[in-house]
């Protein structure tokens, strides 16, 4: 981790944390995958990188309308890499302490963007 820096006021978001929490683990999950699965292992760093980069961008956001829609964004992205960790576990490329610890980290992330959204 690297010293600590001035914040962003998103960047004392809990779900801003977890977001790059889950974001870290998913290049770890990532990373373990074949080669031959290289369109899985590229829409998860797509997806998991959209979360927190579009709560970073909701939050600087001057209306709840677009805050929301931002927000909404984020949230579909946690649910496809939710999906993605299924394709991942049925294909058994991801470790099981790995599969329940992501997905308990999106579902704790899409917990606070509903809650957020409201």
């Amino acid at each position: 981790m690297r010293t600590e820096a001035p914040k962003l006021n998103h960047e004392r978001l809990d779900v801003y944390q977890t977001a790059i929490e889950f974001f870290a683990l998913a290049d770890v999950v990532v990373s373990g995958f074949h080669k031959g699965n290289r369109a899985l292992t590229d829409q998860m760093r797509r997806a998991s990188l959209s979360i927190p980069l579009n709560i970073a961008e909701g939050y600087g956001k001057r209306t709840s309308a677009d805050r929301g829609r931002f927000y909404d964004i984020a949230r579909g992205s946690a649910h496809e890499c939710g999906a993605i960790l299924d394709a991942a576990a049925v294909l058994d490329l991801v470790p099981e302490a790995q599969f329940v610890r992501g997905k308990t980290m999106l579902v704790r992330i899409v917990q606070m963007l509903v809650k957020m959204s409201q």
